[in-house]
């Protein structure tokens, strides 16, 4: 399958809906952040190993959370867990250069790989995405408050930081065991939350 196909399919099933992430997807080669013996499957709807016992996501989910989140030109967002970059250089692309992406990943051998690659597209080095590695349940309070929080591994619960950390009005989409989640800050308290179940993904993994 081709770049274009792939996209034109997400299209056509009605994933990818919104101008500023089909022009993403289409700017951001999926092909960029796989490891090279899996390259001939970039374009596959098929989520795929990255080492470590990680993965990059399937396309179809990636485009799913990206539309529940809404990132927008202008955007501070907090990308947890960013192992091959593929979606924080998406999430860059789309906030454009008067926005932020903070990207955090736990595993280190993840961060360097994940930083080479969205360094592919001069992210870093214009500082529009920055990268941490440590725990992402703590989130990154000296960056807060956030706009949008993505996260890209499946907590049993959502974590508190996060949810502090976030704008009121913000968006949290994040997976919480079999189901991907919609969070939307309303007051300092309250949360509106959607759930769209039949979603699988790694373990948010807290350090100790």
């Amino acid at each position: 399958m081709s770049k274009d196909s792939l996209i034109n399919n997400l299209i056509e099933q009605g994933y990818l809906k919104t101008l500023r992430i089909i022009e993403a997807f289409r700017k951001i080669d999926r092909a960029d952040f796989v490891p090279g013996k899996f390259k001939s499957l970039a374009y596959e709807d098929v989520p795929l190993p990255i080492g470590e016992g990680q993965t990059i996501s399937q396309p179809l989910t990636v485009a799913f959370m990206l539309e529940l989140l809404r990132p927008e030109a202008g955007d501070k967002i907090l990308d947890v867990g960013y192992g091959s970059g593929w979606t924080s250089s998406l999430l860059a692309e789309v906030v454009g250069d008067t926005g932020y992406v903070y990207a955090i990943e736990r595993i280190p051998e993840l961060c360097e790989f994940g930083r080479g690659n969205i360094e592919k597209y001069g992210f870093l080095s214009s500082g529009r995405v920055e990268c941490l590695c440590g725990d992402g349940t703590k989130g990154w309070s000296e960056k807060a408050p956030f706009d949008k929080i993505l996260a890209g591994a499946s907590a049993k619960e959502l974590p508190q930081a996060w949810k502090e950390q976030l704008k009121i009005g913000g968006r949290i989409v994040a997976p919480i065991e079999w189901s991907i989640w919609l969070f939307v800050k309303k007051s300092e308290t309250e949360f509106e939350e959607i759930e769209h179940p039949g979603f699988s993904f790694v373990p948010l993994i807290s350090l100790p």
